[in-house]
C-alpha cells in the first residue's frame, strides 16, 4: 500500500531565503544588487577582454570562459528569486526545475574543469616560459574551453536523467531559493542509495579530480617559484597566479562544505547560507579579485578610458 504522503508533483513551491514578510523587501533588494554587480563586473572583464589587443592571451580567453560561466549560473539561480519577488508567485513546474538543476549543476561542473585549464596554462608560464606561446597557442586554447564546457555539461546528464524519471516525492515544498540537487533528493519518496553514490561518484570526477590536478599544477609551481633566487622575482611570478589560487581557494572551499558530505547531514539553513555565498559572493568577487589583482587588466582599463576620453573630445 502506497504511503499517503508520497505525492506525483507536477509542479513545486519554492520557499526562497527567508518566509518572514518583513524581511521580503530587503532580500529582494539585497539579490537585485548582487545581481546587478555580478553582471556588470563581469560583463566589464569580457568587454576589456574582447576589446584590448594586449589581453588577447591564454590567461585571459579562459577568465572570458569564467566571466561567462559566472553571469550564467548566477542568472539561473537568481532570476526566480527575483521573478517571485516581484510576480510573488513561488511555483515553479517540475520541468522547469529539473532545468534549472540542470544548467546550474552543470555550469558549476564547466567551471571546475576550466580553473583546472587554468592552471594548467600558469604551469605551462611559470615552468616552462621559453615555450609557453607555441604550447599555448591559439587552437590548443580553443580546444580547453570547449573540452571544459562539454565535459561540464555531459557529466551531469546521468544524474538528471534518474532525476527525471522520477516522480514520487513526499512533499512539492522546496525549502530553498531554487532547485539545488541535495534539497530535491531530500523530497524522493524512496530514499535509495543508488543517487546518492551517483552523487558521490560525479564529485569525484567533478570536484575532487579537478582539485587534485589543480594542486599538482601548484605543486609543481610552486617548486620552481623556491627556486628563484631573488626575492623579488619570486614575488614577481607568484604575483602572477594570486589571482587564479585566491579564485580557486574560494570556490572549493564552498563547494565541498555542501556537497562532499553525507546528504543525511545537509541542514537546511546551512545549505542556504552556503549555496547563497557562492552563487553570489563568488561570482561577484572574482572580477573584482582579477581586477585589483591584475596589472593588465587595470592598464587595459585605462587604455580605454583614454579612448572615450578622444571619442568624447
Amino acid at each position: 500500500m502506497e504511503d499517503q504522503n508520497q505525492t506525483w508533483v507536477k509542479f513545486f513551491i519554492m520557499k526562497g531565503i527567508s518566509d518572514l514578510p518583513q524581511l521580503q523587501t530587503p532580500i529582494f533588494l539585497l539579490v537585485l544588487v548582487i545581481y546587478l554587480i555580478i553582471l556588470s563586473g563581469n560583463s566589464a572583464i569580457l568587454f576589456l577582454i574582447l576589446n584590448d589587443r594586449q589581453l588577447q592571451t591564454p590567461m585571459y580567453h579562459f577568465l572570458s570562459h569564467l566571466s561567462i560561466m559566472d553571469i550564467s549560473y548566477s542568472t539561473v539561480t537568481m532570476h526566480k528569486t527575483l521573478i517571485t519577488y516581484v510576480s510573488g508567485d513561488k511555483s515553479v513546474s517540475s520541468s522547469a526545475c529539473i532545468a534549472q538543476m540542470f544548467f546550474y549543476v552543470a555550469l558549476l561542473c564547466c567551471e571546475f574543469v576550466l580553473l583546472t585549464a587554468m592552471s594548467y596554462d600558469r604551469y605551462v608560464a611559470i615552468c616552462n616560459p621559453l615555450r609557453y606561446v607555441t604550447i599555448m597557442n591559439g587552437k590548443v586554447c580553443s580546444v580547453l574551453a570547449s573540452v571544459c564546457w562539454v565535459l561540464g555539461f555531459s557529466e551531469v546528464v546521468p544524474a538528471i536523467f534518474i532525476i527525471y524519471d522520477i516522480h514520487c516525492f513526499q512533499s512539492n515544498e522546496i525549502n530553498h531559493f531554487f532547485c539545488d540537487l541535495l534539497v530535491i533528493m531530500k523530497l524522493f519518496c524512496y530514499k535509495g542509495s543508488n543517487m546518492e553514490h551517483l552523487i558521490y561518484v560525479e564529485s569525484v570526477f567533478v570536484g575532487f579530480l579537478p582539485f587534485t590536478l589543480t594542486l599538482t599544477s601548484y605543486v609543481f609551481i610552486i617548486r620552481n617559484i623556491l627556486r628563484i633566487h631573488s626575492s623579488t622575482g619570486r614575488r614577481k611570478t607568484f604575483y602572477t597566479c594570486s589571482s587564479h589560487i585566491t579564485v580557486v581557494s574560494l570556490l572549493y572551499v564552498t563547494i565541498f562544505c555542501v556537497y562532499m558530505r553525507p546528504t543525511s547531514s545537509v541542514t537546511l539553513e546551512s545549505d542556504k547560507l552556503f549555496t547563497l555565498f557562492y552563487t553570489a559572493l563568488t561570482p561577484m568577487l572574482n572580477p573584482l579579485i582579477y581586477s585589483l589583482k591584475n596589472k593588465d587588466v587595470k592598464m587595459a582599463f585605462k587604455r580605454l578610458m583614454k579612448r572615450n576620453n578622444k571619442v568624447l573630445l
